[in-house]
């Protein structure tokens, strides 16, 4: 079982609703939309996968990475690697 797997279906509602943001930029763009009105609905976007992002990491780190912990001290410092190099990505994109 992964840490988000009791946000399961709130995740799959956020990340549909993102969708279907994805999916009016697009109609914006075929319709020649004001490219500034664009561009905030991209920013809105993209403050919405960070926030999915965000409660990820945080699920990760108080599920997988504490039960590594108390598995090992090498399986929770893996974990903790893991997750750093996540949000490492997270932050360069």
């Amino acid at each position: 079982m992964h840490g988000y797997t009791p946000d399961k279906d709130d995740y799959l509602k956020r990340l549909r609703r993102i969708e279907g943001q994805v999916r009016g930029i697009a109609r914006m763009v075929e319709e020649d939309t004001y490219c500034i009105d664009v561009l905030t609905q991209i920013a809105a976007v993209t403050k919405a996968l960070q926030a999915v992002s965000i409660g990820l990491v945080e699920d990760h780190l108080g599920h997988c990475v504490v039960d590594a912990a108390r598995q090992s001290p090498e399986a929770g410092a893996a974990k903790v690697k893991e997750a750093s190099d996540a949000i490492a990505r997270l932050v360069r994109s």
